[in-house]
């Protein structure tokens, strides 16, 4: 016989300055994903708009706002804009590789090129290797990283130019982090291709989705989510699906502000402090 699924614990974590929109405080319900089904539960969690942050699965739990959404992208019908087609094109000579779990120096030496370009006053700048190898290879779960180089002249793989900490999931990817060489010379847009890159294979394998993270209304910074099409957003009465009207104006809206955003430390890749006070 097998053992029961146990319910897990939640706990709260104590109020904080919100990363994205000033003057507000953030707070988290999280639980811990450990044990023979620590894989079922995260899926069960991300359903419900829950993320995983090393081996605790959290999701915003605010007590006067509820700006936080989650989104993921339809990747069975997704629809290409004539931007998204030349990014593609722009980069897709690059060679991508599924790579276990592993962090390598390579991997933190871009982090840290990406974060001081990006992110410079993030609370992910303080990371040390330690850290970094804590967020990546402490996964209960099904994870991989998947690195994007440079071809060298003779085909084979060279530098490393972007990376993508990736859960997979029975219903499609979970994108946890990535960061990338943001200023390079020649390849602009090195993020939307990242993004991008996951929309193809999860639509190769059959997987309907790709989970975005958290969107949220009101911040510049994470306006970026909103151009790809479909978007689905997590609210009260499920999954619901952006109407293309709506999606329009966002996007619209998005390119109005002319704020390039990157994928976002903060919510999507922060391991949030655990406070049972």
């Amino acid at each position: 016989m097998t053992a029961p699924i146990r319910f897990p614990r939640f706990f709260v974590t104590s109020p904080a300055p919100c990363p994205y929109l000033p003057g507000r405080s953030e707070r988290k319900v999280f639980t811990e994903l450990k044990g023979p089904h620590a894989e079922q539960l995260n899926e069960a969690l991300g359903r419900i708009g829950f993320r995983r942050s090393q081996t605790v699965a959290y999701r915003p739990s605010c007590l006067d706002c509820q700006a936080c959404v989650s989104v993921r992208v339809s990747a069975l019908d997704f629809d290409e804009s004539a931007s998204q087609r030349r990014a593609l094109r722009r980069n897709g000579d690059l060679i991508a590789t599924e790579c276990r779990p592993w962090a390598t120096e390579e991997q933190f030496e871009l982090l840290r090129q990406y974060l001081g370009d990006r992110h410079p006053d993030g609370g992910m700048t303080s990371m040390d290797e330690m850290d970094f190898a804590d967020m990546v290879e402490h996964t209960p779960v099904s994870s991989t990283m998947i690195e994007y180089r440079e071809p060298l002249p003779n085909g084979q793989p060279g530098r490393l130019i972007g990376a993508c900490l990736t859960d997979r999931q029975n219903d499609g990817l979970s994108m946890i982090y990535s960061f990338y060489d943001a200023q390079h010379p020649m390849r602009t847009g090195l993020g939307n291709y990242i993004i991008l890159d996951h929309i193809r294979r999860a639509a190769a394998e059959g997987l309907p989705y790709v989970y975005l993270g958290y969107w949220v209304e009101g911040s510049p910074r994470m306006q970026y989510k909103v151009r790809y099409r479909p978007l689905e957003k997590l609210t009260r009465d499920g999954w619901v699906r952006f109407s293309r009207e709506e999606q329009e104006m966002l996007i619209a809206d998005a390119t109005k502000r002319r704020n390039p955003v990157p994928v976002s430390s903060g919510k999507d890749g922060r391991q949030p402090r655990i406070s049972t006070g």
